[in-house]
């Protein structure tokens, strides 16, 4: 079973302005709380290695793969978490109108333990990710 936990803003900035914070991976700590010391490469098969951290739980090891990718639009990361479950990171920029975007992040939970951990945790993940939309909307407004 697929589940999703999402969390989108406005952003009144151009894609040009929020697609840098997301392509250097070594700067996400300026802006991304859940995914910390980030490295790797952004292009098809690509390997992205990260730290997950959620308030609550232990930091945890991510080694992912990008799956999906298109500049100025959207990053996908895939992960296998085990032999029961998987998740898709997103980071996704939809434009409005010139100077005008949605923003969105989140994981989809895919699996027979995705349903168990997305139950348990679906409050303090919503959280995190709301978060790190304010912060992501902060920056490029300011840019």
């Amino acid at each position: 079973m697929k589940t999703r936990i999402e969390s989108r803003i406005g952003i009144q900035a151009p894609t040009d302005d929020i697609w840098p914070l997301i392509e250097t991976l070594g700067d996400w700590g300026r802006w991304n709380d859940v995914e910390r010391d980030v490295s790797g490469t952004i292009a098809f098969g690509g390997a992205i290695t990260m730290t997950e951290h959620f308030e609550g739980l232990e930091p945890r090891a991510v080694d992912g793969k990008v799956v999906e990718w298109q500049p100025h639009a959207q990053l996908v990361i895939a992960e296998k978490r085990g032999l029961w479950f998987n998740t898709l990171r997103y980071f996704e920029i939809e434009q409005l109108e010139p100077g005008n975007c949605i923003f969105a992040t989140g994981m989809i939970f895919n699996g027979l333990r995705a349903e168990m951990h997305h139950d348990k945790h679906r409050r303090l993940i919503k959280t995190a990710y709301a978060s790190l939309c304010d912060k992501v909307k902060l920056l490029a407004e300011t840019l």
